[in-house]
């Protein structure tokens, strides 16, 4: 009988871990279309709609104790998402996240910085215009008090 099971377990073992991994993966992948209502089949063709949003804000994060005035230009931008249907149907402006992170920086001038771009599920960023931001980042005057 011991030698019954062992056989059963070890026999092709890497093959039989493999098979119950990609199983795990499939019904991890259907569990989630169903809870999300989004089809896996439409995100593997790719043949999804796309909508443009204009004058998205651009958000900078900051430390919370940082209150300097900071500067970016342009304020907004053009973001074109892909997805279903009816996904983009009920996005709005409020839901599309474009961010700058200037956390560490203490100051600068000239300074472009790459938009982040935070979506919802089943959403997918296709381009932002522009992709960059120049930010101007006035010295910290709590620096200069900390300093000798």
């Amino acid at each position: 009988m011991i030698s019954f099971l062992r056989k059963l377990i070890f026999v092709d073992f890497w093959l039989k871990l493999f098979s119950l991994g990609l199983a795990v993966l499939i019904w991890l992948t259907i569990g989630f279309s169903i809870s999300k209502d989004v089809s896996p089949i439409a995100i593997l063709t790719r043949d999804l709609p796309e909508k443009t949003f204009f004058n998205v804000p651009v958000l900078v994060m900051l430390p919370a104790s940082d209150v300097r005035n900071v500067k970016v230009d342009p304020g907004t931008v053009q973001v074109t998402v892909r997805g279903e249907s009816k996904l983009l149907d009920d996005l709005k402006i409020k839901d599309i996240r474009a961010q700058v992170d200037l956390t560490g920086i203490e100051s600068a001038r000239d300074l472009h910085q790459r938009i982040d771009i935070t979506l919802p599920t089943g959403v997918v960023e296709v381009r932002t215009i522009p992709s960059e931001v120049e930010v101007i980042v006035p010295p910290n005057p709590d620096s200069k008090k900390n300093q000798p």
